[in-house]
C-alpha cells in the first residue's frame, strides 16, 4: 500500500487575522519564545546567517531574509522576507513590511504565506520582554526609557504591560520631536505613571534603570560608559546604538553568538576592537538555563539579532490557530502541477 505524502493545502493569512490571533495572547507568546531559545539552545533548530539585499541607490534601505528550521512538536522550516526602508516613516507609512512563508517538514511544500511584520514586532518584544523578566533579577526596574518611539518600541512596552510589568515612570527620546511626542502621548494614555520626554539619550540613560534602544540607527551614537555609572538594564534591540566602550564595561548576553556578532552590530565592532569575544558573557538560554548568571555590579546588556526560529515557530502557532478554528484561507489549487508526467 502506498504512503506517499500529500501535497499540504495552501493558505493566505492576513494581517488582520495574525493581530487576532496574537492579542491577548501575549503570554502564551512569550513562553513560546522562551521555548523556542531552550530548542536552539540545544541544536534543535536550523538557523542559517541572514541574507542582506542592499542597494547603492538606496543605502539606508535593505531587505532580508531569513531561512530557519525549529524542531520540537511541531518542527516547521521556512523563510522570512522583511524590508526596512525608513524613508517610508516621512511618508506616513511603516519602515518594516514583511511575508513569512512555512514550509511542510515532511515535503517541503510552503504551506501558508502570512503578513509578517506583525509577527516580526511581537516575537521582537516578546523576546525583550523575557530578557528583561530574566535578566532583571530580584528586583524589576521601576523606571523604564525608550530610545527610539516606532512601532518596536510600542511594541515592547506593550508586552512588557502585558506580562505584568509596572513603572514609576516612563522617559522617551526621539530625534524627530513629533515622534517622541506621539510616543509620550500613547504611553500617557496606558496608565498614570507619568512620561517625560528628554532632549537627550543622556539624560534619559541616567534617569532610567530599564533602557529600551528602537532606533534606525546604523552605527554608535552612544559612547560614554559614565551614562550607565547606575547598572541599567539594557535592551540593545537596534543593535547599532552603543560603542564599544560601552559593551567592553558591560556584562553582555546575547541571542545567539554567530548571528550577533556581524553586520556591523555593536557587539561586532566590539569584536572587530578587541579581536576576541571575551566581553560575551553568554546567551539568554545560557541564562534560562541557569549557566550564566547576570551581575549586580555592571550594566546588563541584551543584544538579540533576531532569529529566524522565532518568526517560524511564531508564525506556525498563528497558522494552527487559525486551522483549528476553521478561520484559514485556502487558495484552492495553487499548486497545479502535481503530477510528474502531466497524466489528469
Amino acid at each position: 500500500m502506498s504512503h506517499e505524502p500529500l501535497v499540504p493545502p495552501f493558505a493566505v493569512i492576513t494581517g488582520a487575522q495574525v493581530a487576532q490571533v496574537l492579542t491577548g495572547s501575549e503570554k502564551q507568546v512569550v513562553d513560546l519564545v522562551e521555548d523556542v531559545y531552550r530548542l536552539h539552545g540545544r541544536g534543535d533548530s536550523v538557523n542559517p546567517p541572514s541574507y542582506f539585499l542592499r542597494f547603492p541607490d538606496r543605502p539606508s534601505s535593505r531587505i532580508i531574509a531569513l531561512p530557519a528550521s525549529v524542531g520540537g512538536d511541531r518542527p516547521t522550516d521556512g523563510l522570512k522576507w522583511i524590508s526596512s526602508f525608513p524613508e517610508n516613516v516621512a511618508a506616513g507609512i511603516p519602515r518594516a513590511s514583511a511575508v513569512l512563508i512555512l514550509n511542510d517538514h515532511a515535503t517541503g511544500y510552503p504551506f501558508a504565506c502570512l503578513e509578517s511584520s506583525i509577527i516580526s514586532a511581537s516575537r521582537t518584544a516578546a523576546s525583550a520582554a523575557l530578557a528583561a523578566d530574566r535578566l532583571s533579577g530580584s528586583k524589576r526596574p521601576r523606571r523604564i526609557g525608550f530610545v527610539g518611539t516606532g512601532l518596536i518600541a510600542r511594541y515592547v512596552h506593550h508586552y512588557l504591560e502585558a506580562t505584568g510589568w509596572t513603572f514609576d515612570r516612563l522617559g522617551v527620546h526621539d530625534l524627530s520631536a513629533a515622534h517622541g511626542a506621539a510616543f509620550a502621548e500613547y504611553l500617557g494614555g496606558r496608565g498614570d505613571a507619568p512620561v517625560v520626554v528628554h532632549g537627550t539619550a543622556e539624560e534619559l540613560i541616567r534617569e532610567s534603570d530599564l533602557v529600551v534602544f528602537a532606533t534606525v540607527a546604523g552605527s554608535p551614537h552612544v559612547h560614554d560608559p559614565s551614562w550607565f555609572a547606575h547598572n541599567p538594564l539594557v535592551l540593545n534591540v537596534s543593535l547599532r546604538d552603543l560603542a564599544p566602550e560601552i559593551l567592553l564595561a558591560s556584562a553582555n548576553i546575547v541571542d545567539d553568538v554567530e548571528h550577533c556578532l556581524k553586520a556591523d552590530t555593536s557587539p561586532h565592532l566590539t569584536e572587530q576592537l578587541t579581536g576576541n569575544r571575551d566581553f560575551i558573557d553568554g546567551t539568554l538560554c545560557d541564562v534560562l538555563e541557569g549557566r550564566v548568571e547576570p551581575p549586580g555590579d555592571r550594566p546588563v546588556v541584551f543584544s538579540p539579532f533576531g532569529l529566524g526560529v522565532l518568526d517560524i515557530a511564531l508564525g506556525r502557532y498563528v497558522h494552527d490557530q487559525l486551522r483549528d478554528a476553521g478561520h484559514l484561507g485556502v487558495v484552492d489549487g495553487f499548486f497545479h502541477e502535481l503530477d510528474r508526467y502531466g497524466r489528469a
